[in-house]
């Protein structure tokens, strides 16, 4: 799990700076548009491309920080290792409709290349959209498969580090 930790980690980093370049694009094409009527061509399609990708790319150490939405409202008053089987379930539906997504858009991207559409201004391969996605739930799957183990085990999902 530590080696995915790091994984992880190195593609939160990409994923954020990617989504720093785009808020700066975007800034840029806005300005651009007010002051001088020169917008960035294509803004919209880089946006969509580099957040599409920054999202995906951040969900892996979304999973192993266990930061998705928990609603313990039902599970108040069992045990602990009850509360841990259950996340341990929770995590193996998770990586399903992780893996579920990585294939589908895995396959939508294969679809796409062959048919080689193009974004409408810059004529960007649209697949590269659907492909960039596929990385990242990928990782989160696996993150949450170990999780689910370790869960179903009675331990927290992922280990402690010893600072």
């Amino acid at each position: 799990m530590i080696f995915l930790r790091y994984l992880a980690l190195l593609l939160a980093i990409v994923g954020g700076a990617i989504a720093l370049l785009t808020a700066a694009m975007t800034t840029w094409s806005v300005v651009g548009r007010a002051f001088f009527l020169m917008p960035i061509t294509g803004d919209v399609e880089l946006t969509t491309l580099g957040i599409g990708f920054s999202i995906s790319m951040c969900l892996p150490w979304c999973q192993y920080q266990s930061s998705n939405i928990l609603i313990d409202f039902f599970t108040n008053n069992l045990s602990e290792s009850s509360i841990r089987r259950l996340d341990g379930i929770g995590s193996i539906l998770l990586s399903a409709m992780y893996l579920l997504l990585a294939w589908r858009t895995s396959v939508s991207a294969l679809v796409l290349q062959n048919a080689a559409e193009t974004s409408m201004i810059l004529e960007l391969p649209m697949w590269w959209t659907y492909a960039a996605l596929a990385p990242g739930l990928t990782l989160a799957a696996v993150i949450a498969i170990g999780q689910a183990v370790r869960q179903l085990q009675g331990h927290t999902a992922t280990p402690q580090l010893q600072d």
